[in-house]
């Protein structure tokens, strides 16, 4: 069977169920970045992804449910609303650059 070409953003298992994602391809040193769902980044040899292919080491697989394990994303959850925002009531601060003449 014919190895699929794989693509940036596609997800694979390998045959003892962990998880990664091609993350870059570089055609002119025929290798292939993954990154595993833990974090871990490595390199791989296009003819090396072939031949694991070709044993069924490696499969095709779905982006887990929560694809962010691997990246470090916040959640929109995170993010500050419009109450969290210093506005004018905030205690006005001095630039760290206040008293400074830069021509001297």
């Amino acid at each position: 069977m014919i190895a699929p070409q794989p693509g940036i953003g596609d997800w694979y298992r390998l045959s003892g169920g962990e998880l990664f994602e091609v993350v870059a391809i570089n055609d002119g040193d025929a290798t292939i970045d993954i990154q595993h769902f833990d974090g871990t980044v490595e390199e791989m040899d296009r003819e090396d992804w072939e031949a694991q292919w070709d044993d069924g080491l490696i499969e095709a697989a779905e982006p887990p449910e929560d694809w962010s394990g691997s990246v470090d994303v916040d959640g929109e959850d995170d993010l500050p609303t419009g109450s969290e925002v210093p506005g004018e009531d905030a205690t006005p601060r001095a630039s760290a650059l206040d008293g400074l003449d830069l021509f001297e």
